[in-house]
């Protein structure tokens, strides 16, 4: 068979995703908080891309008022003088000695070199820097900084040391007994628990300060936390031959403790949520809001559209510039209001499937896909799925991601269906109203469950438990 250059034409669909589109799509995956920084990088970089403010009308309430000239203006006044003399008959001495302050004034004057005070951040103390504080006032030698600086190096955020005795006095080049008595001495650092290699561990230091040594505490903790953990109090009874209310009376004390010391010298910050979209209920009916506060209002810049309209003497490569700049600003300004009008749609259809979830709560959540929101708007549910995604709305049961609208079916027994969050909530509400000596087991939910016309089957039960964050039915019983 022979090789051979022949040419060949060929008609064929390809799907071509230009800039634009490209960056519509992303601007609508965007929560607002990210298109705010998108929208500030684009400022920065695109210089016929400006941000302005709507300047309102002046309210007429507020131009002064002329008042009309009053009769009593045209009469003439005599000016009044005050004439002051100094008396010379004063006793400047006695005057100087009674009013001045004693002492000597001396004049503060900040220096060059000196700190500019609003150059500090406030900022919490983190756990290395409590721990390194103490360090400093118990070290003897060299040997002593150099192992509890790695002791300290190696905690984790829980307070845990994470590393062998053997690895830390290879690493300090000292004896394992040298870095385990020193050790010891760390573990008496604030906070009580810290430096411990294990739960256990942490709870015998913290049994030990509050001087519990040798009590039915430490032995729970040094020998049955498998029971402890599973509830099985008559167990742990049992074996240490002591009646049920004294392990009960130890297993309250246990609880004071604190399993994870440096849990209070965390930096994490919480992340407070602004939802992109308000729904308010007025006069029986929702009205939906977008939140564009803080939103930059944009604008292209008449200078550079005015430049190379009129000017002549621009060049062609100056020019080719500032209409790819200007075609950019006017393609992210459209996407940006296309995105808004987007956001709006699926917020108002969103309303309309779920009306009973605004106006009675989660119990009335109905199931809903992507495809119905889709077929009601006509867009495609890529689109939906890219408007719903990290994107929170305030309605009047709460704060909620869009996502959360959206949820699988369950068939009932006489027919019908049931949002699968609404089956959650009823499961939350079951276990809210047990006997929390006697809490219902994931059986007797589905059976609960069943009279409300609600087929589900054990393992179901748990897996909706599981997402709610509920323990099982031996760990959530109470004595």
């Amino acid at each position: 068979m022979a090789l051979e250059l022949r040419q060949e034409l060929r008609l064929t669909q390809q799907l071509i995703m230009t800039p634009q589109l490209q960056m519509a799509i992303k601007l609508l995956q965007l929560n607002r908080l990210e298109l705010m920084d998108m929208i500030q990088h684009e400022l920065e970089v695109n210089p016929t891309l400006e941000e302005f403010q709507d300047v309102s009308a002046e309210d007429p309430s507020d131009q002064p008022v002329e008042t009309p000239p009053d009769d009593t203006d045209k009469l003439s006044t005599k000016e009044v003088k005050i004439e002051e003399k100094i008396l010379d008959n004063i006793d400047w001495s006695n005057y100087i000695e009674e009013y001045n302050s004693p002492g000597r004034i001396s004049f503060e004057t900040e220096g060059k070199d000196s700190p500019k005070f609003e150059t500090f951040i406030s900022r919490r103390p983190s756990l290395t820097d409590h721990l390194l504080w103490q360090l400093v006032m118990m070290i003897q030698t060299p040997e002593e900084e150099k192992i509890g600086c790695l002791i300290i190096g190696n905690l984790n955020k829980d307070g845990y040391l994470d590393i062998s005795i053997e690895d830390l006095a290879e690493a300090s080049n000292s004896t394992p007994e040298k870095v385990e008595a020193f050790l010891s001495r760390m573990q008496t650092f604030d906070p009580i628990g810290i430096c411990a290699r294990d739960i256990r561990e942490c709870l015998l230091i913290q049994a030990n300060h509050f001087n519990l040594d040798n009590s039915i505490v430490t032995d729970i903790v040094q020998n049955h936390l498998k029971h402890l953990e599973n509830k099985n109090y008559r167990a742990i009874s049992r074996a240490l031959k002591v009646s049920i209310e004294s392990v009960i009376s130890a297993v309250k004390v246990i609880k004071g403790l604190e399993p994870r010391p440096g849990r209070q010298f965390s930096d994490e910050e919480p992340q407070y949520i602004t939802p992109d979209i308000y729904v308010h209920e007025f006069d029986n009916d929702f009205t939906i809001m977008l939140n564009d506060d803080g939103l930059p209002k944009l604008r292209m810049n008449a200078f550079y559209k005015n430049a190379i309209s009129r000017n002549k003497e621009v060049s062609a490569k100056a020019r080719d510039y500032i209409q790819d700049k200007l075609r950019s600003a006017a393609w992210l300004i459209r996407s940006i209001h296309q995105r808004q009008k987007t956001i709006f749609k699926v917020m108002e259809s969103i309303v309309k499937f779920q009306r009973e979830f605004f106006e009675k709560g989660v119990e009335h959540l109905k199931p809903m896909v992507l495809r119905d929101v889709a077929q009601d708007i006509n867009m495609h549910e890529s689109t939906i799925s890219r408007v719903t995604t990290n994107k929170y709305t305030y309605t009047p049961q709460g704060i909620f991601e869009l996502k959360y609208f959206f949820n699988s079916s369950i068939n009932r027994i006489h027919g019908g269906v049931i949002a699968s969050t609404s089956v959650q909530g009823k499961i939350k509400q079951i276990i809210e109203s047990e006997n929390p000596k006697k809490p219902y087991s994931d059986s007797k939910i589905a059976e609960f469950l069943k009279k409300e016309n609600i087929n589900i089957a054990r393992r179901t039960v748990a897996k909706y438990r599981d997402i709610l964050k509920v323990l099982p039915s031996n760990k959530r019983k109470q004595f």
